[in-house]
């Protein structure tokens, strides 16, 4: 009798449940991003899920057991038990600290933020004296999908960067992170309470690009008719639609003005640019607009020789036409050539774009172009929402 109480008693006992398996869609994006980043992460361990425990559900994270750090935490139980199963990811040593980008939207904003930040750190990375690599997670909208990755990171040993609007989200990641011992930071919370609390409004909470949000607006029917226009302006194209221009890039060739009017095309600006080549006259429209709006681009003649010289060789220039385009003492000629039209037009002014990225020229040229605009005292770019 006693043998079938003890027999019936263990069959009773709940049956163990079943591993979670990997989110085979979070594999293939987290695969793509590291091939982009040069690092390797762990999909062995993240595709065999071999944990005995399941994660903490979504609900238990965003519970009041789980904000409230004195009381006892099932989440945390699991985590020491995983602690115990697993073994965390040592990173090779050529792979860096890793850097997790967490967003509920594009990204946008969490990797311009820690791209500006990892500029103070140029000096450490120029040489790989402190590699990092870097990883953008877009579209976290589920619990699910965030836990997921906040555990990789914990294997990995990454800091990881969030800007989630829904407050819920990331509560939820700042505790996650807590209880997997993952440094982390919200990037966007901060500046959205400074926000409310100046102009007096709560936030909505709702990410960009959720349902019920317009995104496309007013402003993102101008960016695409900006770049449409910029397009059809490129390389002097089109010279009698030069009025309509925002702005008018002008320079010799090989000095970055396609890509810097498609840059602030993107940004909503209309604009064109015109090459300079001796021997050829500007179009007499480029004068007769209003001539606040042309910036001049000029560029150091080494650096402007050894980018042609890269030019002409994926055209598969031969000859006499290679040695014009990239020979220095030719190089050094459209430069004056340049630089006299430029003396003859003060009212332009000219950006020497050596070394700059495109974002630099491109911020020195909307400074200007608003400051001109606007008249302001001090140089600003003023927007109206």
């Amino acid at each position: 009798m006693e043998e079938e109480e003890v027999e019936g008693a263990t069959t009773s006992e709940t049956p163990p449940r079943a591993s979670p398996k990997a989110s085979p869609q979070l594999n293939r994006w987290s695969r793509a991003r590291a091939l982009l980043s040069g690092h390797r992460l762990d999909w062995s361990a993240l595709r065999n899920k071999t944990t005995s425990s399941s994660p903490p559900s979504p609900a238990s994270l965003s519970s009041s057991s789980m904000l409230d750090e004195k009381s006892p935490s099932i989440s945390s139980e699991e985590h020491d038990r995983e602690n115990d199963e697993e073994e965390p990811r040592t990173p090779r040593p050529g792979d860096g600290k890793a850097i997790y980008m967490v967003s509920d939207g594009t990204g946008s904003t969490a990797e311009n933020s820690v791209n500006a930040a990892l500029g103070q750190f140029e000096h450490c990375l120029v040489d790989r004296g402190c590699p990092v690599s870097t990883h953008l997670f877009s579209g976290v909208n589920n619990m699910d999908r965030l836990i997921e990755i906040i555990k990789q990171a914990a294997k990995e040993g990454a800091i990881l960067l969030y800007t989630l609007a829904d407050p819920s989200m990331a509560d939820t990641a700042k505790q996650a992170c807590k209880v997997w011992g993952v440094p982390s930071t919200d990037i966007l919370r901060p500046t959205i309470e400074a926000i409310a609390n100046h102009i007096g409004v709560a936030p909505s909470g709702i990410p960009r690009g959720a349902p019920g949000r317009k995104p496309l607006n007013e402003d993102y029917f101008k960016r695409i008719e900006a770049i449409d226009f910029t397009i059809k302006q490129d390389d002097g194209a089109l010279p009698q639609n030069l009025n309509r221009a925002h702005i008018v890039l002008v320079g010799v060739s090989r000095t970055g003005k396609t890509p810097l009017s498609i840059y602030l095309a993107q940004k909503g600006y209309m604009v064109a640019n015109v090459p300079i080549v001796m021997g050829v006259e500007l179009p007499k429209a480029l004068f007769d607009i209003n001539q606040e709006k042309i910036f001049g681009l000029t560029i150091n003649p080494v650096v402007l020789q050894t980018i042609r010289k890269a030019r002409a060789k994926t055209l598969g220039f031969q000859g006499e036409m290679k040695s014009n385009y990239s020979n220095m003492e030719h190089v050094r000629a459209e430069l004056n050539y340049a630089n006299k039209i430029f003396a003859q037009n003060p009212v332009w002014p000219v950006i020497e774009v050596t070394g700059k990225a495109i974002e630099e020229t491109a911020a020195v040229v909307v400074r200007i172009h608003h400051d001109r605009k606007k008249k302001c005292f001090i140089p600003r770019i003023s927007k109206r929402y």
